[in-house]
């Protein structure tokens, strides 16, 4: 195996860190030229070819050790209403293919097969009833599962969502590998963005292979670090740059336009960040939305300097 999926060190030395690549959907469209549209992550695939390898290459090439899978998006409540759920494989089977393509090219690594949230992100009242979410989730899972290292399930915003995602691996893919990655208020990084405490994540941590934090503030994820320590499972945070989920975005079928990027948030102070949660024993550390392969390289060389194996 290439890494230990986040497992802790011995003998009081640093712990190996599992370091993840930064935001993918972001990079898209900065390098794709189109107009956002609430598929746009997705699309890519069919009109730019090569596009989302050529990006899983930049963040191995700045030191990740893993390719986090274009397939965040890919549900079918978004592909029905974008008339291209009849894609829904296909567009499974592209997005790894290039994954694996940018892997072999780079001589090793994880490949995350990721799945974002029912509904749509940060919307703690779309989630579908248990039943149906398992359904879903256990479709994707089946999918991926063959092809991947670790299932992720990404920007859970209850625990409802967490539940049935570790159902549908359950179902889906039993027995393989799986991250839950939730994410919380910006204000207060106890609380998931539904309002409940993250502390009662708990049980269903049991039941996971690491938990994160992503797409949340970094300082709401410095908040959130010392719970997660507590869950005793690896753990850790990809922190995204925007200045807050605007209102805006919150609305049916959002674009990434209506979001706004901090300015202050560099490279070296985003690894100023992660930096601290791998004080606090973060092994699973990498960035979300507005970090690229730019702050995965500084995070590389500070995580070195500071004696830290990259794994």
């Amino acid at each position: 195996m290439y890494a230990p999926l986040g497992a802790g060190g011995s003998g009081g030395a640093a712990p190996p860190i599992t370091l993840l690549d930064g935001g993918m959907g972001q990079e898209l469209l900065r390098r794709g030229g189109d107009q956002p549209s609430p598929l746009w992550a997705t699309r890519v695939m069919i009109d730019h070819p090569g596009l989302v390898q050529a990006i899983h290459a930049d963040y191995f090439a700045a030191g990740a050790s893993a390719a986090t899978t274009n397939t965040y998006a890919i549900h079918h409540d978004r592909l029905v209403n974008n008339a291209m759920d009849h894609r829904f494989a296909q567009l499974h089977d592209a997005a790894v293919t290039e994954a694996e393509a940018a892997r072999a090219a780079a001589g090793g690594g994880l490949i995350l097969g990721s799945t974002g949230p029912l509904g749509a992100s940060y919307r703690s009242d779309l989630m579908p009833p248990h039943e149906t979410g398992v359904g879903l989730y256990a479709e994707i899972a089946a999918i991926l599962a063959p092809r991947v290292d670790v299932l992720v399930g990404e920007t859970l915003a209850t625990l409802s969502n967490v539940a049935a995602f570790l159902d549908g691996c359950d179902r889906g893919a039993p027995g393989k590998l799986r991250w839950i990655s939730v994410t919380v208020e910006d204000r207060d990084g106890t609380m998931l963005r539904s309002g409940e405490a993250l502390a009662d994540l708990a049980p269903y941590a049991a039941r996971a292979d690491g938990v994160l934090i992503n797409c949340s503030a970094p300082e709401a994820i410095d908040q959130a670090i010392p719970v997660l320590a507590a869950f005793g499972k690896p753990f850790g945070g990809q922190g995204n740059g925007f200045t807050q989920i605007t209102s805006d975005f919150l609305k049916p079928n959002p674009t990434a336009d209506v979001l706004v990027n901090r300015p202050e948030m560099t490279p070296e102070r985003y690894a100023d960040f992660a930096l601290g949660w791998a004080a606090q024993g973060a092994t699973l550390i990498g960035g979300c939305c507005e970090t690229g392969p730019e702050h995965i390289a500084v995070l590389a060389r500070r995580l070195r300097a500071e004696g830290y194996d990259i794994v």
